[in-house]
């Protein structure tokens, strides 16, 4: 009873003129967590002040950045963090309300599509080849530069919706289903691209030095096509880098998701959105920090 009290005193201050007020206000909202959400969208909804309209959204965007800065911190502290859950918390930042069930169910139905037509005889190519028919042909997914203009291709809730995503969105779902079909095609850090390899099976992918003669071809997740170990020095040589190799050592799910969230702030550089590239930056550091367990 107390509480709820409180919470309708808070409410009743949030138009108060007095910036200094209005602040003391805004952190013991933001204090008591998102449970105090659905008031404050009731309020809103009550409310004709374009600007209290405005302080209302700004806490509700405040209370689902904090939950969602908790969750990257929990899928960061994961042994084994999974890629497609981040990308779904990355697409959170735009949808806070976000169910990544269907998403999930989806990629599910898109793995069996591709399981359905493997067998143990296949090559790597052939591999390669279903999973492109079934993504590229069967679902007739489109891909496409990446473009900070298109700000849905870098949600993959969105891609799934759309059946088109950038290289990175298109990527992550490749890379996931590949994961999940135990193929070994991850991302590797070719400088201004992103781009993935299939790797030697008898490898170990995650040591310190990764000879890029392990790395049978490089895909293209944008459309799928192939690329020979030739094809990417002759890339290197266009740009002008000297090769080496780190840039073909696969990149973990954290960097990944971590290379999303950077190239995704990247939408808001226009000064009026200063604070959502700050903030996306600021979920992006998370992912840099020393996982500790809980």
């Amino acid at each position: 009873m107390e509480t709820n009290r409180e919470i309708s005193a808070l409410m009743h201050l949030i138009d108060d003129p007095d910036e200094e007020v209005f602040t003391t206000v805004s952190n013991r909202i933001i204090s008591l967590g998102s449970e105090i959400i659905p008031n404050l969208e009731n309020l809103w909804e009550n409310t004709p002040e374009g600007d209290v309209q405005e302080r209302i959204e700004s806490l509700i965007h405040r209370l689902h950045f904090q939950d969602l800065q908790q969750e990257f911190t929990s899928w960061n502290r994961k042994d084994r963090p999974d890629l497609l859950e981040g990308a779904l918390l990355a697409s959170k930042y735009r949808f806070p309300d976000l169910n990544g069930n269907p998403a999930v169910q989806q990629v599910e139905k898109f793995r069996r599509n591709i399981w359905l037509e493997l067998n143990s005889y296949l090559t790597a190519l052939e591999q390669v080849n279903i999973v492109n028919k079934i993504l590229f042909s069967y679902h007739k997914f489109k891909g496409s530069e990446i473009s900070y203009q298109n700000q849905e291709e870098f949600m993959i809730n969105k891609v799934l919706e759309m059946h088109r995503g950038n290289s990175i969105t298109n990527g992550i779902l490749y890379q996931s289903l590949c994961q999940m079909l135990d193929i070994p095609v991850m991302a590797v850090n070719i400088p201004r691209q992103f781009i993935l390899a299939y790797f030697d099976q008898s490898h170990e992918y995650f040591s310190t030095n990764v000879p890029a003669n392990k790395i049978h071809f490089f895909i293209d997740p944008v459309s799928g096509q192939v690329y020979t170990q030739k094809d990417v020095e002759n890339y290197f040589l266009r740009i002008n880098v000297e090769p080496n190799e780190a840039y073909f050592k696969p990149m973990d799910n954290r960097q990944i998701i971590r290379f999303l969230l950077k190239e995704f702030s990247k939408c808001y550089d226009d000064q009026r959105n200063t604070h959502k590239k700050e903030e996306i930056i600021l979920l992006s550091d998370i992912l840099h920090e020393e996982p500790k367990a809980d």
